[in-house]
């Protein structure tokens, strides 16, 4: 396929030279990647920056043939990389079992979230990249790889920004399946949700506020399995919400999963919008940082400040809770996180010095950026945050040292010699 390709929000028109691929067999996949001097996969589309981009070929997996090998007994699923959470969601319900946990869209592909450490929320929930056991990669030689939980660079491997490889198959563990009700509660004052933050993210399985951090109060998304306690919040002044909400206000009600403590399956609850409709506005950019679980009733301090940078921009935040997970490259490696994430208006020069501004207020919590949305934090400052930064550095260099699947942000990042004395290639645009 030749001609302009653009990611979902339409702010990134893909640089590749070679166009977009879209390989319908694995023989046919490890051809093209063998072929290439540059290759990335490219999944959903639904990363903000350039993550997914590259000088050379696009490969899409969305028409390669739809796998999905189940094992009832040991609870785990081989399937297609390029499938997205609906698509799997799908294919599991059947055997009545589940993913532990979902990102806030089914629209993603699963090698997409993986690669950027997305998650979903919960106290007891990791990265999603949690449930992977095993990775099958196609390698730039066009050969195979399989990675699995245990080996030594497991770790490094899942959650590692599509610079390894291409990931055409993963195994997942599963679980039972279960059903969620959604309650949603209006008017949390804020200084119930800054000093009791850990209390009330630990309130049910599932838990996100929504602000645009201008009024006076938040929303409570409850995402409860059914058959737990219900959790009393009359404490805390909040009430009960009598209709359906979108995250943004205004926007149609019907795009998001069904609430008003209506029980339903896993799949059908634990994301915010619904397979088939538009997730979030659509004409949008989005960041998000995730902070020490220690340190989050002040960030939300921190960030309330800067009412009056986000109102020009902003559409609607979401502050979640993931636990620690061992990913290397994980934004919760090591560290149970509080998560704020940001939908933004659709404007790159309008959103950069928000963007610039927010990350100076969040600086003090060693903050990590999302990889797959904007941000500006310069390498050093990440490579202080995450211990096993070097590792990786080095993993990539053993793993692709032609740097077939190098882009413009993996060498801003991981530059491609160890040198200090050479200076990092300039950053790309965070918002473009």
């Amino acid at each position: 396929m030749t001609g302009n390709v653009t990611n979902w929000a339409r702010n990134i028109t893909f640089q590749a030279s070679g166009g977009l691929r879209t390989p319908e067999s694995l023989d046919e996949l490890c051809a093209v990647v063998g072929g290439a001097e540059r290759v990335r996969a490219l999944g959903a589309g639904h990363s903000f920056n350039r993550v997914a981009d590259t000088t050379g070929t696009l490969v899409s997996l969305s028409r390669m043939p739809h796998l999905t090998e189940v094992d009832a007994d040991a609870r785990t699923v081989r399937v297609g990389a390029g499938a997205t959470f609906a698509q799997l969601c799908a294919a599991l319900r059947p055997y009545g079992l589940a993913l532990a946990n979902l990102p806030s869209t089914p629209h993603f592909t699963l090698a997409g979230a993986y690669a950027t450490g997305t998650h979903g929320s919960g106290d007891a929930h990791g990265s999603l990249a949690t449930a992977v056991r095993a990775v099958e990669l196609v390698t730039a030689d066009g050969g195979l790889s399989t990675v699995r939980r245990g080996d030594p660079d497991f770790d490094g491997t899942v959650t590692s920004l599509g610079a390894l490889g291409v990931a055409h198959a993963v195994t997942l563990d599963l679980r039972p399946a279960f059903e969620v009700e959604q309650h949603v509660h209006e008017g949390l004052p804020w200084e119930v949700l800054t000093e009791h933050l850990d209390t009330l993210l630990a309130s049910a399985y599932s838990v996100s506020a929504f602000t645009d951090w201008g009024g006076d109060a938040v929303r409570l998304w409850l995402k409860r399995r059914t058959g737990d306690p219900l959790p009393d919040l009359g404490w805390t002044g909040a009430r009960p919400a009598t209709r359906a909400h979108h995250p943004i206000e205004g926007l149609p009600a019907a795009n998001s999963t069904e609430q008003l403590g209506v029980s339903g399956a896993w799949d059908e609850r634990l994301p915010h919008f619904r397979s088939g409709f538009l997730p979030s506005s659509g004409a949008e950019l989005q960041s998000e940082y995730l902070v020490p679980r220690a340190d989050g009733a002040a960030a939300v301090t921190a960030l309330r400040e800067l009412r009056p940078w986000f109102a020009p921009v902003l559409q609607v935040a979401e502050i979640r809770s993931v636990a620690a997970d061992t990913h290397w490259l994980s934004p919760n490696s090591g560290r149970d996180s509080v998560g704020f994430h940001f939908t933004w208006v659709r404007d790159a020069d309008a959103v950069a010095p928000v963007v610039a501004r927010m990350e100076e207020a969040l600086a003090p919590f060693d903050a990590r950026p999302h990889w797959g949305k904007v941000f500006a934090t310069a390498p050093d400052v990440l490579r202080g945050s995450y211990a096993r930064w070097d590792d990786f550095a080095d993993l990539l260099r053993r793993r692709d040292p032609a740097g077939t699947f190098r882009n413009a942000l993996v060498d801003h990042l991981f530059p491609a010699t160890p040198d200090p004395a050479t200076p990092d290639p300039a950053a790309p645009d965070p918002a473009a």
